[in-house]
């Protein structure tokens, strides 16, 4: 089996190591590995999916990840890449964030029978006594290094709590403890966690005189300059109550042309050989590229079936679309799909002039039958769940005029299934 080494460097997950060669020897048999995961919010976005990602590459190369949940850690907030200090959490919060943060990571991670470990740094975080951890833990850092790491020089200028001080420590010990525990002996992070993960192996050298490596992985970035993960400057969400799959998959097929090649290699598990096939495609075989970006992406957040129903409400207005089975081979994403589903949806045909002056959106919602009375059509727009041509509606009243026909149609949606299709008449026929 190929070194997963080897696969994070040609995918580029790798921006830091302690070590290449230690650490593709390391790999050549099977080892634990872990990332911290901080509940400090209910959902992971898609920026964090580069270390879930490289979890679940770990995993296919036979080796043995922790994915630990940071409950302890979450109490005290990391400052790493943070101009200000986070905001305190209840230890009720970071509990039902923790709970629903596990939910998604089991949709990229195997924790049955051992294969992988899910752990929660509480467990041994929330026993520690503060006078022996002092003593035993503390009087192996400096100041000096600690105040000269990227999260804490940053700070020093805005402010730097005590509390937020101690969190290397704490990450420290979290990969001394897995080390004795679980024989851990590689911590990856994101960038900003370089200084963290390098105070862990100085601590298990100095404590218990063993070698343990550290990987980072880069910030990823849009093509525009933009913090991967973001759409109109909000954040695409793993939950499917704050980002639906339709809007998730929506995120991901309006991706710029030079972030394609890129984001197959990171957030999909296609071969190599297919995604570099990627770089001479144009046109109509690029947008196909794209289609399956989405759809692989979709899918391994939301599962198949739901992937199939975003794909198929994509082409719901416009009926059969058909990928080439050359591009990207290796995908499960339908070839043929849309023709049945689109003659299905109910149609309403419309004289010309019935949009020009424009009805507000629960009203067309109840004329079609869509929503059962106009409260009920207000309701559902104002939760959310209402679409015009797979665009949300934001407003229960917003005007639908003649300028939002798309090839002289509306697809109206009620929620993930429900669909409706207004036909403009032709009067030259």
């Amino acid at each position: 089996m190929e070194n997963v080494f080897d696969i994070l460097k040609q995918r580029g997950f790798i921006e830091q190591t302690t070590g290449d060669e230690a650490i593709f020897q390391l790999l050549k048999e099977p080892i634990t590995c872990y990332i911290g995961f901080d509940p400090t919010a209910s959902s992971f976005h898609a920026g964090n999916l580069i270390p879930i990602m490289a979890l679940a590459h770990m995993q296919r190369h036979g080796h043995r990840p922790i994915a630990l949940v940071g409950d302890g850690t979450a109490l005290v907030g990391d400052p790493s890449g943070k101009t200000e200090m986070r905001q305190m959490l209840t230890p009720r919060q970071v509990n039902r964030n923790a709970k629903a943060l596990k939910k998604q990571l089991v949709r990229f991670v195997n924790f049955k029978q051992g294969e992988a470990a899910l752990l929660n740094n509480a467990k041994w975080l929330k026993q520690l006594r503060y006078i022996p951890f002092l003593r035993d833990i503390g009087r192996h850092f400096s100041v000096n290094r600690m105040l000269a790491t990227e999260s804490c020089r940053l700070r020093i200028e805005t402010g730097l709590s005590f509390i937020e001080f101690n969190y290397s420590l704490l990450q420290a010990y979290d990969f001394l403890y897995l080390y004795r525990t679980e024989n851990c002996v590689l911590q990856m992070g994101g960038s900003d966690q370089w200084g963290n993960i390098v105070a862990g192996i100085d601590l298990i050298r100095r404590v218990e005189q063993g070698t343990a490596h550290g990987i980072t992985f880069p910030l990823v970035l849009t093509s525009s300059g933009d913090k991967m993960g973001k759409t109109a400057g909000e954040a695409v969400w793993l939950d499917t109550d704050l980002t639906p799959p339709y809007d998730y998959y929506q995120f991901w097929i309006n991706v710029a042309d030079d972030d394609v090649i890129r984001f197959l290699r990171f957030f999909t598990f296609l071969p190599m050989t297919e995604i570099n096939v990627v770089r001479n495609l144009e046109g109509s075989d690029l947008n196909a590229a794209k289609t399956v970006l989405a759809f692989e992406a979709t899918r391994l957040v939301h599962g198949q079936r739901d992937a199939e129903d975003v794909l198929r409400a994509s082409y719901g207005l416009f009926g059969m679309r058909t990928i080439d089975p050359q591009i990207l081979p290796s995908s499960t994403i339908p070839r043929d799909i849309g023709s049945k589903e689109a003659e299905s949806i109910p149609t309403t045909i419309i004289e010309p002039d019935c949009l020009r002056r424009g009805i507000p959106a629960f009203e067309l919602f109840d004329k079609v039958n869509l929503c059962a009375s106009r409260g009920a059509a207000r309701r559902l727009i104002q939760q959310g769940g209402g679409y015009v041509n797979n665009r949300r509606i934001k407003a229960f009243d917003t005007m639908i005029t003649d300028n939002d026909l798309n090839k002289h149609e509306l697809l109206l949606r009620a929620g993930k299934k429900r669909y409706h299709r207004i036909k403009v008449k032709d009067l030259s026929s």
